[in-house]
């Protein structure tokens, strides 16, 4: 069994910051990849920014030059540092892993909750 916890959503005035987290618990053997992705209302879920094990970071235009991703591969735990937010990064905010577990050994995509970002004055 694998979780995906996020935490760190919430409400803030356009221009301010956030920093969103997410842990991966459970019978976990490797991880290959962590994510986050986000849906808007109305839109379709989108990759905000992922970061695979050994690579750069991947980030969505929208994101570039203001989001973060960064990971502690010791805790299993994926960060997204949102800095100059905008009303349009308003959205529900999904962790994303790419992982195997003790059991299995295969690698599949695992989902957390996620989390509500609210950009708002």
């Amino acid at each position: 069994q694998v979780q995906l916890v996020e935490s760190g959503g919430g409400l803030v005035q356009p221009g301010g910051s956030l920093r969103l987290s997410c842990v991966a618990s459970g019978s976990i053997f490797s991880i290959n990849a962590m994510g986050w992705y986000r849906r808007a209302p109305g839109k379709e879920r989108e990759l905000v920014a992922a970061v695979i094990s050994g690579g750069s970071p991947n980030y969505a235009d929208s994101a570039k030059g203001r989001f973060t991703i960064s990971r502690d591969n010791a805790k299993n735990t994926v960060y997204l540092q949102m800095n100059s937010l905008k009303s349009e990064d308003t959205a529900v905010y999904y962790c994303n892993a790419h992982l195997s577990t003790s059991g299995s050994y295969a690698f599949r995509e695992y989902w957390g909750q996620g989390t509500q970002v609210t950009v708002s004055s």
